[in-house]
């Protein structure tokens, strides 16, 4: 018994004399590491950097630059260039470059236009149908027609699925062919048979990016060329589009007429889009994706798309303020799924086709809803037809406030409404709203359930 305990005590000894000489015995619980004042550039660590007063820049145009050309070609080629030596700016001189496929982002990049006058731009879509089937494992399709289509171009790769009816999309590069038969850049990952109808389609989003970081995109013009382009989805596409990805800056950029999104991010983290313009697009303005953290949108005009910011799945602890969304088709703001603790402030909001705020209803969970929201200080004038409402808040959406909003209707009051709430919302403040020219300033069915 005594070497048993002689043993144990040596033992928690060590494990005493291990703690204290890793400092978990030996500091306070709430001490700080040291703060780094001057940090040199280590291998390895990617936390701490220098700031440099320089870094490799790279001018892409028509003449007179770094590399010639006006093709998604001569634009990665700068990107590339560019991330290979660590970073640094892609300044797009004036013109117009027509994309055959997306141009991919890396991380710590800047991509720098000359405004109006550096317009990003496509082809118009060609679709046709697949001539052969494809299974899942395969890195290969069969075109019925491929006279419109080359080596490099971007495709999305579309099908019904035999089981259960859903679509399937597929995202690609044609890398290889032998007449109407083209190499992928990567495996299908998913059945193209004959029998769900299978497309081949010349759509792609302008600038794309998936899983980078630290990204700026300033002074640009991206034009979708709506009118000679089929709808693409925008949680696939649009004028920019990413996927998983964190610290984005959009700044000064204008994104139109494209046949689907002017912009959009799914799951990607502290996105901020600043003073830009994003206009007669066919879906969606601004579209922060489905699990998306913390975006910051701010003084943007979103004018005459169908729908204006549209607040995806699980969007949180966002900021939308000193927008003006005019003439959106459908809604100026839609939020809904789990989009909680956001915030909308001193945005105007006006000429909405139908709603002016939609707090959308999802009755498929047990709390789906867009709750803990602040709408505050906006200007939400003229919205919808004859029975249009300022704020409709649907379904059991709860502890949402609206404070200090100017709500206005210009027009006759109709059966227009400022505010209604569903029959089965819960908490809805509404505080010192200054509200004029309804038929009716706000309808509860709280009330009368």
């Amino acid at each position: 018994m005594n070497h048993v305990r002689s043993t144990r005590r040596k033992f928690l000894e060590c494990i005493g004399l291990t703690a204290v000489s890793s400092g978990f015995l030996a500091s306070p619980a709430n001490s700080a590491p040291p703060e780094v004042l001057n940090p040199r550039a280590t291998d390895g660590d990617e936390r701490f950097e220098p700031d440099w007063d320089e870094r490799v820049t790279v001018t892409v145009g028509h003449k007179n630059a770094d590399l010639i050309g006006s093709s998604d070609r001569v634009l990665q080629a700068a990107v590339d260039y560019v991330a290979r030596l660590g970073g640094g700016t892609i300044q797009i001189l004036p013109g117009t470059y027509t994309l055959r496929n997306a141009v991919s982002l890396p991380s710590k990049i800047r991509l720098l236009g000359s405004g109006a006058e550096s317009i990003i731009t496509k082809i118009p879509s060609e679709s046709v149908n697949l001539a052969a089937d494809s299974d899942w494992y395969d890195q290969e399709v069969t075109l019925e027609s491929a006279s419109n289509f080359r080596v490099g171009d971007g495709v999305v790769l579309r099908s019904k699925n035999p089981d259960n009816g859903s679509q399937t999309v597929v995202k690609r590069t044609l890398v290889a062919r032998s007449g109407a038969r083209f190499k992928l850049n990567d495996g299908l990952r998913a059945n193209l048979w004959l029998t769900g109808k299978p497309t081949c389609s010349s759509l792609f989003p302008l600038l794309t990016s998936e899983y980078t970081s630290d990204v700026w995109i300033e002074n640009l013009t991206l034009d979708g060329n709506r009118d000679n382009n089929e709808n693409f989805n925008g949680n696939y596409g649009g004028c920019i589009f990413l996927q998983d990805c964190n610290r984005y800056t959009l700044r000064g950029v204008t994104t139109r007429n494209y046949n689907g999104d002017g912009i959009s991010f799914q799951i990607c983290h502290d996105v901020v889009v600043e003073n830009c313009h994003s206009h007669d697009n066919a879906d969606l303005g601004v579209h922060p994706g489905s699990g998306s953290q913390r975006p910051l949108i701010r003084n943007n005009r979103l004018e005459r798309n169908n729908l204006g910011l549209f607040w995806c799945w699980g969007v949180k602890y966002g900021l939308a303020e000193g927008n003006v969304m005019d003439s959106n088709r459908s809604y100026g703001i839609s939020i809904g799924h789990c989009d909680t603790d956001n915030v909308m402030r001193n945005n105007e909001i006006r000429n909405s086709g139908k709603i002016g705020i939609l707090f959308r209803d999802d009755s498929r969970g047990q709390d789906f809803w867009a709750n803990r929201n602040l709408v505050e200080g906006n200007k939400i004038i003229d919205s919808g037809g004859e029975e249009g409402v300022a704020i409709d808040i649907t379904g059991r959406t709860k502890d949402v406030r609206i404070v200090n909003n100017e709500i206005r209707e210009t027009r006759m009051p109709m059966q227009r409404t400022a505010v209604r709430i569903g029959a089965e919302a819960g908490s809805v403040e509404l505080t010192d709203n200054r509200i004029e020219g309804f038929a009716s300033d706000v309808v509860d069915h709280r009330r009368s359930s």
